[in-house]
């Protein structure tokens, strides 16, 4: 019998299985395959290495001291940050990810590998554990408290009741690929492409020849669109071919898979003796993509309602409630709220309200700025903000 037992080794889920070990409980971190490499971009806030992975340091990874965004019509808006705020790190997510598990592996927690999560053990109408598939055969791993940190597609979230299958609408769909070969992109920056279709495209240097790219859609535009098809047709954009002189280029790895694009499900994140935490419960910021710090966060306060839920011997909704009221995951669900809000009318007849926005910022400083404080550091839009762009399109 554990304490907790976690289903999902990504970041969410390590980071939860860390501070659980660490305060001296007994843990049961699952995972299906820790061979397996999230496709997404890899981007890390500063906040990830200085707050809760000062060990990143040892990988040396990629540093970032800025970025140039680009709308539908690629009008384009540079920030540095350099000498300003430290540095945005990018990570291969099969390294990233092995490196903070195997930190919870030395805190204490023990892995289990190549167990697919499947349903829950229940004993008088009460979970107790979860039920894996093995090469070896079914598995059962009991615990008194669960948490389901196993992804988009996770089979648990469901089946807990918490919340309903996600609905295609709600979703953003991504397609990215490792690539190598001689660039003219700027190693210190970021590129970030919003397209005329609900949806959005990156590249990200990882090094002198090599580079992360990749580009998605979400919500109806998923119905509208063929992934594999706006894929190429963004890796053969003349827009983008700019950054590529050569004609033959490398792909190192290629890979796909869903992501939330609603924000986070507020009423769904805990019950009696269950936690729902990244990506499954939505731990991924609409419009832009990002999910690896909101994933770590959400492992974190987790962790912190999980202790206190053992401690005080009520593992409760009424103990794990902290959880979903804390002033951190609060401040998410605004936020994320806030940025989906936004996205009807940004993406207004094919992107005309973003592409004025964009036009706007390159001539309107003050514009400028605030556009780069809603995107980069979660600022609200003024009052106003909204009517300039609209007289601008009239």
């Amino acid at each position: 019998m554990y304490d907790v037992v976690i289903s999902g080794a990504g970041p969410s889920g390590s980071r939860c299985a860390e501070i659980i070990a660490e305060a001296g409980y007994k843990v049961a971190l699952i995972e299906k395959d820790t061979n397996w490499r999230k496709p997404c971009g890899g981007a890390v806030s500063a906040r990830i290495m200085s707050k809760y992975y000062p060990q990143l340091k040892k990988l040396n990874p990629h540093k970032f001291g800025g970025a140039i965004l680009f709308s539908g019509d690629y009008h384009k808006i540079e920030y540095s940050w350099e000498k300003l705020f430290a540095d945005t790190i990018i990570v291969d997510r099969l390294e990233f990810d092995t490196f903070i598990r195997n930190i919870a592996i030395e805190k204490g927690a023990e892995l289990y590998d190549k167990n697919i999560s499947f349903d829950f053990v229940v004993k008088d109408q009460k979970r107790i554990g979860i039920k894996t598939k093995t090469p070896s055969g079914i598995k059962e791993y009991l615990g008194k408290i669960i948490i389901i940190a196993d992804g988009m597609s996770s089979k648990l979230a469901v089946k807990s009741g918490l919340r309903e299958r996600w609905k295609v609408e709600n979703l953003g769909l991504a397609k990215c690929a490792i690539m190598e070969g001689e660039n003219n992109l700027d190693k210190r920056r970021m590129y970030l492409f919003f397209r005329e279709y609900k949806g959005y495209g990156w590249i990200f240097p990882i090094g002198e020849n090599r580079y992360n790219i990749g580009c998605g859609t979400f919500a109806e535009d998923n119905l509208k669109y063929n992934l594999n098809q706006i894929f190429e047709d963004f890796l053969n954009d003349p827009h983008i071919k700019q950054f590529f002189p050569k004609s033959n280029y490398k792909k190192i790895w290629v890979g796909s898979y869903p992501l939330s694009a609603k924000g986070v499900l507020e009423k769904s994140l805990c019950g009696d003796n269950i936690m729902i935490i990244g990506d499954a419960a939505g731990f991924v910021s609409p419009i832009s993509g990002e999910g690896i710090h909101p994933s770590i966060v959400s492992g974190q306060i987790a962790a912190e309602a999980a202790i206190q839920a053992l401690q005080t011997d009520d593992i409760s909704n009424r103990t794990l409630k902290y959880y979903k009221n804390h002033k951190y995951i609060k401040k998410m669900i605004r936020n994320f709220k806030l940025k989906r809000s936004m996205v009807e009318f940004f993406y207004e007849k094919q992107g005309v309200n973003l592409d004025a926005m964009f036009q706007l910022a390159e001539k309107n400083v003050d514009f400028r700025n605030e556009v780069i404080n809603m995107f980069f550091f979660n600022a609200a839009p003024s009052k106003d903000f909204f009517s300039k762009i609209k007289n601008l399109e009239g």
